[in-house]
């Protein structure tokens, strides 16, 4: 079985439970006797296992199964949680995202055995139970490999049912073919925890297994049973191989939920006859005797693992399973939606299809007229189904942002451990939503926002201490709708920008003049950290001090539409603010004219239109400038700007549309306006490359294509 099909599923499913075991191992340092936290862990643990387990990934699968033996004992009262475990369990979240890291970029969990974390955290384990402690890592695969070898030969004639596998004629000669080139004939039977619930994901696995080693020529029962879960708890091969026995009985044994290996070296392939009638009929009264004993006492319930495939699709006697994993990247695209939101949009396009009909019905009869009240009210009507439709599209494509943001409580404790610094982060408003596109952007941003915040910011203890503040330092993450915008503020209560070392700092690195940095405002000054390779740490460090922190977050957020800005108070501290669009994909824009062109401006950074005469244009160093309402604000003219010819006259006066970023204002000068327009934007990829302004383009009524202008980039 090829279990690509479920890597997509896999990965979005263990990045759920990493988070969740993030959160809860969070939430027990800080109240080491929750219970619920060291249950909730004990079944994330258990799942992980499982899924691991069911895509083939060993190397997870024992890490997991480790961390699940550790709270077994911790939800038994026999061991207590500490620092030193939360630590331990830390890095083995560590390795699972390795792991994972790993299945996203090649399909595979890569060849890091982790031995170094799994006998720590075994070592804590048998410190935390008072036991001896336990082996190494190597020396315990040593040992398993010398038990699986004891056990998987030690057979007894009622369990090894291989031997009764019929061949038809054609099978036996191909195995004496490959027993003539000198290869081994092994028979096996195995059989898996009578509470497994996925048999035939099992099976796969140990077929999957033990084809590293050699060919698989017969199965009992038949591949395609198998594979339809149509077999008790048992199965039965023939393998040959050129390998040695131990090593592939370890790798039968290393499945979970597998139970016993029986397993004997052949000298000739099995003779049986075929079952004769009586004897499917005494395995049926066998089978109905198991099932009346299973009802008579019910095992235990395990909980299925979330990612398992359904059926063992690989056990085909005639192809053998192929290997997973392409080295093809892998990453989730899914989207968990609110079935309400597939309701809404369900009845939206039942109402597209109902305008369809009418409008047909009008097209198609006889005395069809197109300039009918009826034809009218039924292009009205479909206009008020295609907005409805397009909201509930986009609310469908909105997630809370707190998949983004889960990850940084985790993060701002690990540093506060490596900086030796006291600090908390305090985080409101994740469930504000975004569109999925901006939300997968947004870690990466934040981020570093954060450590900036953690690193720059934040004093020292004792320093906060001299200056009355409280020994932990408090970091705060706020999220918001603002209008058509999300913004979501970082903030500290630390030493705050200052702004004169940052003006020397300026000064020391030839970018400016003693006179013209002195002659810079507060806010210029502070912009300069948003510059490549600016930095004002002392030292370089795994943390900070390369200056690629500030300058990442700010191309990265206007890369998404957005801006940021910084306030800050020497001594109290700073807040960065990031404002969004809610969504990429369809955006209100305005629509304008520069001579025969149209473009399309968002009208998220729009805040006036003015008409200004000629004569009030004035200018400040050799640059056209208006001044409305106690403001001075530059002119842009776009024909000069997009290099379009100029009209020969102006007329006496000029059409000018004032767009923001923060604080910054600038004028668009533009021929006509044409209105406000809903445009889905459509990407450019590579064809325009040199003009930033230049965001995209989009598909008017009439089939002409109109460019998007990215206004944050004249600014």
């Amino acid at each position: 079985m090829d279990v690509s099909q479920y890597l997509e599923i896999f990965i979005d499913e263990t990045n759920g439970h990493i988070q969740d075991l993030s959160d809860c191992i969070m939430t027990l340092e800080s109240d080491p006797e929750n219970m619920d936290m060291v249950n909730e862990i004990f079944r994330a643990a258990h799942s992980l296992k499982g899924m691991a387990g069911t895509m083939g990934f060993k190397r997870m699968q024992h890490l997991t199964h480790d961390m699940e033996n550790v709270f077994q004992e911790v939800r038994s009262g026999n061991m207590k949680v500490n620092s030193e475990l939360i630590d331990v369990l830390f890095e083995c979240l560590d390795a699972i995202e390795g792991y994972l890291e790993n299945v996203k970029g090649t399909s595979d969990e890569g060849t890091e055995d982790n031995e170094a974390i799994i006998n720590e955290l075994n070592r804590v384990l048998a410190a935390g139970t008072g036991q001896e402690a336990p082996e190494a890592a190597g020396d315990k695969a040593q040992a398993a490999a010398d038990d699986a070898s004891e056990e998987g030969t030690a057979q007894t004639d009622n369990k090894a049912k291989f031997k009764e596998i019929f061949l038809e004629d054609p099978e036996r000669d191909a195995i004496k073919a490959e027993m003539d080139k000198g290869l081994t004939l092994y028979g096996f039977s195995v059989y898996i925890d009578e509470e497994c619930l996925l048999k035939a994901a099992r099976a796969f696995l140990v077929f999957k297994a033990v084809e590293e080693f050699g060919q698989i020529m017969a199965y009992m029962p038949s591949s395609q049973d198998i594979e339809d879960e149509k077999f008790d708890f048992d199965f039965h091969f023939l393998l040959v191989t050129d390998q040695e026995l131990d090593p592939i009985v370890k790798a039968v044994k290393a499945v979970s939920e597998i139970s016993e290996v029986v397993v004997e070296k052949l000298d000739e392939p099995p003779t049986n006859e075929p079952e004769t009638e009586e004897q499917p009929a005494k395995e049926e009264n066998a089978k109905e005797e198991k099932k009346a004993e299973a009802v008579a006492t019910p095992p235990a319930k395990t909980s299925a693992p979330a990612a398992a495939p359904a059926k063992d699709t690989g056990a085909k006697k005639d192809a053998p399973a192929k290997k997973s994993g392409g080295g093809k990247p892998v990453t989730s695209r899914t989207i968990r939606v609110d079935i309400e939101k597939l309701d809404a949009l369900m009845n939206q396009v039942s109402e597209l299809i109902i305008a369809k009909n009418s409008l047909v019905s009008i097209s198609t009869s006889d005395d069809g007229n197109f300039d009918s009240q009826l034809f009218h009210e039924q292009i009205e009507y479909l206009e008020r189904i295609t907005t409805n439709l397009h909201e509930s599209v986009m609310k469908v494509r909105m997630v809370p942002i707190e998949s983004a943001v889960n990850k940084f409580p985790r993060m701002i404790r690990d540093l506060s451990k490596k900086l030796g610094k006291d600090m908390v982060l305090q985080m409101s408003g994740e469930d504000t939503e975004l569109d999925r596109t901006v939300v997968d952007q947004l870690g990466d941003p934040l981020q570093h926002l954060l450590r900036n915040s953690a690193d720059h910011g934040l004093e020292s203890a004792e320093l906060r201490k001299e200056r009355g503040k409280p020994a932990t330092g408090t970091i705060t993450l706020n999220a918001f709708q603002e209008g058509n915008n999300v913004i979501i503020e970082v903030s500290d209560d630390g030493n705050g920008i200052d702004v004169e070392a940052v003006r020397s700092k300026a000064v020391e690195r030839g970018q400016f003049s003693e006179e013209q940095a002195s002659a810079m405002s507060s806010k210029e000054i502070i912009d300069l950290l948003f510059q490549p390779s600016f930095s004002m740490a002392k030292q370089i460090t795994d943390i900070s001090g390369r200056g690629v922190g500030l300058d990442v977050v700010k191309s990265n957020i206007e890369a998404l539409g957005g801006d940021v800005e910084v306030k800050s108070t020497l001594g109290y501290g700073t807040k960065f603010t990031v404002r969004l669009p809610l969504t990429l994909a369809i955006i209100q824009a305005l629509m304008v004219e520069v001579r025969d062109e149209k473009f399309a401006i968002s009208l998220g950074s729009i805040q006036t239109i003015e008409y200004i005469n000629i004569s009030d244009i004035k200018y400040v160093q050799a640059n056209e400038v208006i001044h409305i309402r106690g403001s001075v604000i530059p002119l842009i003219r776009l024909n000069e700007l997009l290099d379009i010819e100029a009209l020969e006259n102006d007329g006496d006066s000029i059409t000018v549309v004032i767009v923001s970023k923060g604080e910054k204002q600038v004028g668009l000068v533009v021929d006509n306006l044409m209105g406000q327009q809903e445009i889905v934007i459509k990407s450019l990829g590579k064809y325009i490359n040199g003009n930033k302004i230049i965001s995209g383009a989009t598909i008017l009524g009439d089939g002409e294509v109109a460019l998007i202008l990215d206004v944050n980039t004249l600014m």
